[in-house]
């Protein structure tokens, strides 16, 4: 898969590319890039946003260089789907990021990520641009380089070589835990401060250390 990601602030994803799941894929299942508006803004002074029409604070991505910057990474004309692959803008007007988008998103070959910045996106952009448009959630943040790397790292490990054979698939939202929260987990010491684990998971028998996490799955998912 290849990942494009459209930002102000490129060096904020450096830290992913030396982590795991994302270290474990890049340069093999995954390409990621990242481009800079600033770098083919045909404003001068590296300009990229600008005031809102009709007033107010802030400041909002402008259309005119962010279909600039697409033009100049695929030498096409821009518009929804001209690109042969998804525009998706991270705002809050979009879809929600569940478990299931992610399955379809990591689908992909390849994908183009939009972030902006303090008052988002001059909504030309998302509806003239874009071919999609996801949230990570109900609340709002100074830029799209958080869910962009939400995103990211959410696609990155369920890609081939992300995680530890198995690890991925006994997981809150799994097909292997009917879609709900994963069972809780317990490690050594067996006892703590008068803390203990649960004597099923000390017991070695599988069969019922089995039906006990489904269980607590299951109590998880409909409290």
């Amino acid at each position: 898969m290849r990942l494009d990601v459209f930002t102000q602030v490129p060096h904020a994803f450096a830290w992913m590319t030396e982590q795991r799941p994302l270290a474990a894929v890049l340069g093999t299942e995954l390409e990621l890039r990242l481009f800079n508006y600033r770098d083919t803004t045909p404003l001068r002074s590296g300009q990229v946003d600008d005031e809102p029409y009709g007033g107010g604070a802030g400041m909002v991505l402008r259309v005119d260089v962010v279909a600039a910057a697409i033009e100049a990474v695929y030498g096409s004309a821009t518009g929804s789907g001209s690109i042969g692959q998804r525009v998706i803008a991270l705002t809050p007007q979009g879809r929600p990021l569940t478990q299931a988008v992610v399955e379809e998103l990591a689908s992909e070959s390849a994908l183009t990520l939009l972030s902006s910045r303090f008052e988002g996106f001059d909504e030309r952009i998302v509806t003239q641009l874009c071919s999609d448009a996801i949230s990570i959630g109900p609340y709002v943040l100074s830029g799209g380089e958080l869910p962009a790397m939400v995103l990211l790292d959410a696609i990155a490990r369920r890609l081939p070589g992300a995680l530890a054979e198995g690890s991925g698939e006994h997981e809150s939202f799994s097909v292997e835990l009917e879609g709900g929260l994963e069972y809780p987990h317990y490690t050594r010491p067996a006892e703590f401060r008068g803390w203990q684990v649960p004597e099923v998971l000390l017991s070695g028998d599988h069969g019922r250390v089995d039906e006990w996490r489904r269980a607590q799955s299951r109590e998880r998912s409909t409290s």
